[in-house]
């Protein structure tokens, strides 16, 4: 038996090009989204918890910057929740504590206005 060629109609369909281009502006288009969002996010929902009681928030960050478990035995929550603002404010590379709170309280306080 002879083999048989492929038939014209057995071709497999050609495969699109790569459009690096459409790729990078996607890419970029995501990042730009998420960066915009996570903006909205922290003003809309992650600070706004820290107007309420601003004085016990930065109590409870000190702790979390000074005491390897500041809750002890207790519940963790409060402090992880208050732990946000590190990452919302950073800390300045050999900045004392007290200076930190002091600008910790005037971003929380220039937001709640």
């Amino acid at each position: 038996m002879k083999p048989q060629s492929p038939s014209t109609d057995d071709k497999i369909p050609a495969i699109p090009e790569f459009k690096p281009l459409r790729l990078v502006a996607f890419v970029l288009f995501l990042l730009l989204g998420i960066s915009l969002w996570l903006q909205w996010y922290t003003s809309a929902v992650s600070l706004p918890r820290y107007c309420q009681n601003t004085d016990e928030s930065l109590r409870m960050l000190e702790k979390v910057i000074t005491e390897t478990r500041p809750a002890k035995d207790g519940d963790r929550k409060p402090y992880i929740i208050v732990a946000k603002l590190l990452f919302l404010v950073p800390r300045q590379q050999d900045e004392m504590i007290a200076d930190y709170l002091a600008r910790v309280r005037l971003h929380i306080e220039g937001h709640c206005r």
